[in-house]
């Protein structure tokens, strides 16, 4: 079977045909009958003789740092939605938060010939940023702001000043922060400085130098936990960069017959399962991770297919979850 059979057998013209696989435009009436015929005779058209002819693959890379994360998980759904709808495969790439293995999986990429990449980015260094301006294919960054690339990413940083206005109105006095490596600008210097900023503006400046810095695990929450309360003494708050650290605080604290959230208020970062199944529920703060992947997505398809060139950076809100 050809494109030539089909269309004879559908009564409508190869072009027509050419423009189904290719999600071109074409009437309902023809795109139905090439759908009978295709479903009929089990045709698949050759994946490399249409590389060949349109040059392009169909594929897009995603790059994301882990995969056991419900917030990347959730990212992934987002991008997978708007992909499937256009027909789209999308290889994925693991970096386990690596950022060398980014700018690996960005070289391959670019050699692969992919139609694009949505990068799910932690750090963005120098050489992220020349490898970024050099791609010779569109790039979408998810989850952190580069200024002069096209990027989906949140409030971070007033999502986590809010959190802390919120504690602090529900009358706890000394705050603790569990936070993420400085070089992650969004989940760890952008929600570090929310949380300092709101102390700063409240009189409470001195308790800004209440934190450690954890890894992104319940495992890791628990340890580091430990490690702010030997440095600062009693806490009634703790604020945490996301759910999962926050579990383990949660977990130390009451192991140690810490009441939560009566003596020490824990909230995480991230709106979670992981959040909504601890009793009580934690409090938390919601981010748009699936809307983000579907807008990078879109915005991806846009460039593909509209021809767009105009730069986005989309932030998206959050609110808090009580």
């Amino acid at each position: 079977m050809n494109i030539a059979e089909i269309a004879k057998r559908a009564g409508v013209s190869s072009a027509a045909v050419s423009r189904y696989f290719n999600d071109g435009y074409i009437s309902e009436e023809k795109r139905e009958k090439i759908r009978r015929v295709v479903e009929e005779t089990g045709y698949r058209p050759s994946v490399q003789a249409q590389t060949l002819r349109t040059k392009k693959t169909k594929m897009i890379g995603v790059i994301v740092p882990k995969v056991a994360s419900a917030s990347i998980g959730r990212v992934v759904e987002g991008i997978l939605s708007v992909l499937n709808g256009r027909k789209y495969q999308m290889l994925l790439a693991v970096t386990q938060n690596d950022p060398e293995k980014e700018l690996e999986y960005l070289d391959t990429f670019s050699e692969k010939q992919v139609d694009g990449v949505i990068l799910v980015a932690t750090v963005i260094t120098a050489r992220h940023k020349q490898v970024l301006k050099n791609m010779p294919v569109p790039v979408i960054l998810v989850g952190q702001h580069l200024s002069g690339c096209c990027c989906v990413y949140h409030d971070d940083y007033h999502a986590s000043y809010d959190l802390t206005k919120y504690l602090l109105e529900t009358g706890r006095k000394k705050l603790g922060y569990l936070g993420a490596i400085w070089q992650d600008k969004a989940v760890g210097e952008q929600r570090y400085k929310g949380f300092q900023d709101a102390l700063q503006d409240a009189g409470l400046g001195e308790l800004a130098k209440n934190y450690v810095i954890s890894a992104f695990t319940v495992a890791s929450g628990y340890e580091k936990t430990g490690e702010l309360l030997e440095k600062c003494g009693d806490l009634d708050g703790i604020i945490c960069a996301t759910d999962t650290m926050a579990a383990g605080a949660v977990k130390y604290l009451r192991e140690r017959g810490i009441e939560v959230p009566g003596q020490t208020l824990v909230a995480g970062q991230g709106d979670s399962d992981l959040a909504g199944v601890m009793s009580p529920p934690l409090l938390t703060v919601h981010y748009s991770y699936e809307k983000s992947g579907e807008m990078a997505a879109g915005m991806l398809m846009e460039i593909l297919h509209q021809g767009g060139t105009d730069l986005k950076e989309i932030k998206l809100g959050y609110y808090l979850v009580k």
